[in-house]
């Protein structure tokens, strides 16, 4: 319960403040997609595999267009999940073996980069607002808000277990 008040007090604290000078360059949309990103985290569970080692750090990795600037970077710096802190990598092409736990997909070849992933344990974040399809977790725009709806068999599919509490979070879960 405390995840699922940190998660509603940090998206209403972002939208509250303007997101001040982390985004000052970014719309406030993205700061919270943003804000998000990495606040999925602590209710994902992935298999003991997707981490080299019990303390490798949680990597976000964003491919295609970043439309974060520096808000992912300033969002997630000193933050842990677990044993685990996070890193944000940029990555120009989406394969098998990218060492990712969570890959927001943001371009025009979004098929074809989920695909790319499709049996790994990552969970594959979209923008379901911006015309992209099909990941695990969707971006939506629901009355001017920023929301996101899930793919629940997709995720079990790699493996990677979304908590209750997120789920009740959705707009919509596809179980």
């Amino acid at each position: 319960m405390a995840h699922v008040k940190r998660l509603a007090a940090g998206l209403a604290l972002l939208a509250g403040l303007g997101v001040r000078a982390q985004a000052a360059s970014i719309p406030l949309e993205y700061a919270v997609k943003a804000s998000y990103l990495y606040k999925f985290a602590p209710f994902v569970q992935w298999p003991p595999s997707a981490f080299s080692t019990p303390n490798a750090p949680l990597v976000i990795c964003i491919a295609g267009p970043d439309p974060f600037g520096g808000a992912l970077n300033e969002a997630v710096r000193g933050q842990r999940v677990g044993s685990h802190p996070i890193v944000v990598r940029r990555v120009e092409t989406v394969r098998p073996g990218m060492g990712c736990q969570i890959l927001f997909v943001g371009g025009e070849d979004t098929e074809e980069d989920l695909q790319a992933v499709a049996h790994e344990p990552i969970l594959t974040v979209t923008d379901r607002s911006r015309g992209g399809i099909g990941g695990m977790i969707q971006f939506v725009t629901v009355r001017g808000r920023v929301r996101f709806a899930i793919n629940q068999s997709a995720a079990q599919e790699c493996g990677i277990a979304i908590s209750s509490k997120l789920l009740g979070l959705a707009v919509s879960v596809n179980k």
